[in-house]
């Protein structure tokens, strides 16, 4: 089956092409997820140290979550991100707010550049949050990146993520923030007015 017959979401980006949003298959797809995972870029990922076999083992382990689904964004038939889209009332971050039934987390890693394209992480960012919002059971997303991840911080308040407190899970110290319909509609408002 080809990428465009497995896409589960796309989005034309103008000047760019159509972003299309496919089903990780960690067979397939490991060893770009590897070389990912190993930019130091992606230290906030956790994964700097892993060897393949390790990494491979991590995604397995996800994988078998019912709860957790990944995915790879591809632009021009060349994969430019990794999308992870779980459960937050199945999540160990459940513990640390008051999760809601319809919350869903999201974690996201673009590939490093191989040509710098102005605005391009926000146009991933964008059609990351334009597929989750799609989803009718999808209320609110939840993220909890590192607190000292700048980068990721900078788009999530961009895409309309109101930031709720710090807390301490048991691999980092994490900002909780949360994003409705809403709040992500106004804030793409704003950047296109």
């Amino acid at each position: 089956m080809s990428i465009i017959e497995q896409h589960i979401f796309s989005k034309e980006i103008k000047g760019i092409g159509s972003i299309l949003l496919r089903p990780f298959n960690i067979n397939e797809d490991i060893d770009i997820l590897y070389n990912w995972v190993k930019q130091p870029y992606a230290k906030y990922w956790g994964m700097l140290d892993y060897t393949k076999e390790q990494v491979f083992n991590s995604y397995n382990e996800i994988e078998s979550n019912p709860h957790h689904f990944s995915y790879i964004g591809v632009l021009d038939d060349r994969p430019i991100f990794l999308m992870e889209r779980y459960k937050a009332s199945e999540d160990i971050i459940a513990k640390y707010y008051n999760a809601k039934l319809n919350d869903y987390g999201m974690h996201i890693l673009v590939a490093p550049a191989e040509k710098r394209i102005p605005g391009f992480t926000w146009k991933v960012f964008s059609t990351v949050m334009e597929y989750f919002f799609s989803l009718p059971y999808v209320e609110r997303v939840v993220v909890e990146p590192d607190a000292n991840n700048e980068k990721i911080h900078k788009l999530n308040k961009k895409a309309g993520f109101v930031y709720q407190k710090e807390i301490e899970l048991p691999y980092k110290i994490a900002s909780l923030a949360i994003c409705n319909r809403e709040s992500y509609h106004n804030a793409v408002k704003k950047i296109t007015n």
